[in-house]
């Protein structure tokens, strides 16, 4: 069972009695229907429907929730909170003293306190926080740990795309339940339902391989000298990329190399339990 620190993640913990009633009209996924011990994606968004932070959320036993981010994102995810707060009972604490751990594998245990993280629909993975030192940073797993996000498409804002870039459906909040089209106003919610309704979403999640080891994440995908993707987090020959379907399909159907720098993506697929299809496959179904 492989555990990894996650270093660049870290947890605050909301409260107060207005904090769940305040956070469901203001952030993506339904806290309504969040159930104990399960950890949902989950977006604070522009007006303009772009996504500012993202990160995993879950209730306490005790009441309230803990939020579970990029640290470097806490300090300005809290600044801008407290501009919807007003006059509510809410507060944010300071980054818990407790790193955040997870577990995945076929003998996932479930330690104290673990999450199931709900982004992975077929298999089992549990973020929990440990004691600091009582569990020492193994940077194989921490490699296995990224390597599952690419073959299970799950992608994170500062890692595998930027602040202020992206719509929830460019990397799958609208497949993993990060955002719901029931429960009504939430900041942006007015365009991205526009965009589930109108199925205007071009932008989507893939996996990319290669015959030798990609550059680094952030590079652009080209086909015929045009972006068609940009690359996220990479290990070796495989990694995960976000671009347009249309153009990375064209690409695919007429032959011309998609290229990532001076290297070619060989094969693109679709991550697994994921609604989106190619578009051929869409024209098809709506034939």
């Amino acid at each position: 069972m492989p555990t990894a620190i996650l270093p660049d993640r870290s947890l605050i913990a909301v409260t107060g009695a207005d904090a769940e009633h305040l956070m469901q009209n203001v952030i993506t996924c339904d806290l309504d229907s969040l159930p104990q011990g399960v950890a949902r994606a989950g977006a604070l968004l522009t007006p303009q429907g772009k996504i500012l932070f993202d990160f995993l959320i879950a209730r306490d036993p005790g009441g309230g929730f803990t939020i579970d981010m990029r640290g470097d994102q806490v300090e300005a995810f809290t600044k801008r909170m407290t501009l919807y707060k007003l006059r509510s009972d809410m507060a944010l604490s300071p980054p818990l003293e407790t790193p955040v751990t997870i577990s995945f594998g076929d003998d996932v245990e479930t330690p104290q306190g673990a999450l199931h993280d709900e982004r992975f629909a077929d298999i089992i993975v549990r973020r929990f926080p440990v004691k600091t030192g009582s569990v020492k940073a193994d940077e194989k797993a921490l490699a296995q740990w990224n390597g599952l996000r690419i073959e299970h498409g799950i992608v994170e804002g500062g890692t595998d795309y930027e602040w202020n870039d992206v719509f929830p459906h460019d990397v799958s909040l609208d497949q993993n339940k990060g955002v719901d089209f029931k429960k009504g106003c939430y900041v942006g919610q007015e365009v991205v339902s526009r965009m589930q309704h109108r199925g205007t979403a071009r932008r989507r999640v893939m996996i990319a391989r290669a015959d030798k080891n990609f550059p680094p994440g952030g590079t652009e995908v080209t086909a015929d000298g045009k972006s068609a993707a940009m690359l996220g987090t990479v290990i070796g020959n495989h990694a995960l990329m976000i671009g347009r379907l249309d153009r990375v399909h064209e690409a695919i159907r007429s032959g011309t190399p998609l290229l990532a720098g001076d290297v070619t993506v060989h094969v693109v697929t679709l991550p697994p339990n994921v609604s989106y299809t190619w578009p051929e496959n869409e024209q098809k179904e709506n034939g």
